[in-house]
């Protein structure tokens, strides 16, 4: 089979995950397909919303379709990094009688992993998930561990405004691909939530993939071609996010940083995803700018001047994109 045939299997196998997320999950189909881009471009998203919003649900049901482990990490204030990563535990080797250390692997070791409230959580241990995302492998005892594949992380975020957070720098909010908004549903959304869920129900999931599908999936997706002026497009939509390379005016007095490299990366990686999922062996410029926003938003600082005028970075990237 070759690759473009693959890609139109992969698009029918999309549309079926995506019937069995919304046998559970009403609505929220943008941040479904966004999440379904991000993980086949073994990308990491951060999720912020307020709570109650289904957003362990979403996951847990994404996974529970996809067939692959899921863990929840709660993170509190008093989390240590060897909650997330493991411990090494002392025990008797029946063998010698001598005294051995044992890894015990932490709720890292799942192939999607959801870490609930990261800003609640201080910097030690967020930077213990941040290394194990970029690493894919945990180091304890002088032993590399490898975490199974495909592993995604997605991390929860309370609004900042909050009491008792810790906001991620830009550096670490940098490793996400994604920055996904959640909205409250509509009424007519609403209304079908409380509708089915105050009811006795079970709903029976299909798997319909699995974590050897995924990461052919994931390879396939690093196949698909670019044309240059898609490539064009995406590094010069990051390059004028950033205030000495623009003439725009929006940038130029509202943005005090703009988004490096890793930005056009995700752009184009994201615009391949996005491609594959839909059927279509090639990238156009309007998926580049579908996944824009996801991607900007958490990569550009804006200054005093913007948050006193209500100028958001969503605000200058659509502006951008035109």
């Amino acid at each position: 089979m070759n690759d473009v045939q693959q890609v139109e299997q992969l698009a029918s196998k999309i549309g079926a995950v995506r019937s069995e997320v919304a046998k559970v999950i009403v609505g929220q189909d943008t941040i479904v397909e966004q999440l379904l881009i991000s993980l086949f471009a073994k990308g990491h998203c951060l999720l912020v919303g307020v709570p109650g919003l289904a957003k362990t649900l979403l996951i847990r049901t994404l996974s529970e379709t996809l067939d692959l482990s899921f863990s929840r990490i709660q993170f509190t204030p008093d989390l240590m990094p060897s909650d997330i990563t493991g411990t090494e535990v002392i025990e008797d080797d029946r063998s010698t009688g001598q005294k051995v250390f044992r890894f015990v692997k932490g709720p890292i070791f799942a192939n999607i992993v959801l870490a609930d409230e990261i800003n609640r959580t201080p910097p030690k241990t967020q930077a213990a998930l941040l290394e194990a995302m970029q690493e894919h492998s945990v180091t304890a005892g002088g032993t590399t561990y490898r975490l199974a594949e495909p592993f995604f992380v997605l991390a929860t975020q309370n609004p900042i405004e909050q009491e008792g957070t810790y906001p991620l720098p830009e550096a670490q909010l940098d490793r996400f691909m994604f920055n996904l908004r959640l909205d409250y549903p509509s009424f007519a959304e609403e209304m079908q939530v409380v509708r089915t869920t105050t009811v006795p129900s079970k709903v029976e999931l299909s798997r319909v993939m699995s974590g050897a599908d995924i990461q052919a999936a994931q390879d396939l997706v690093r196949r698909v071609p670019v044309a240059d002026n898609v490539i064009e497009h995406a590094v010069k939509l990051v390059r004028a996010t950033r205030p000495a390379e623009t003439t725009n005016k929006l940038v130029k007095d509202f943005i005090s940083y703009g988004a490096g490299p890793r930005a056009s990366q995700f752009l184009v990686l994201g615009a391949k995803s996005r491609a594959a999922l839909t059927g279509r062996f090639t990238p156009s410029i309007d998926d580049v700018n579908a996944v824009a926003v996801s991607v900007l938003r958490h990569r550009i600082v804006t200054n005093f001047s913007a948050e006193a005028e209500g100028i958001t970075p969503e605000k200058i990237v659509e502006e951008l994109i035109g």
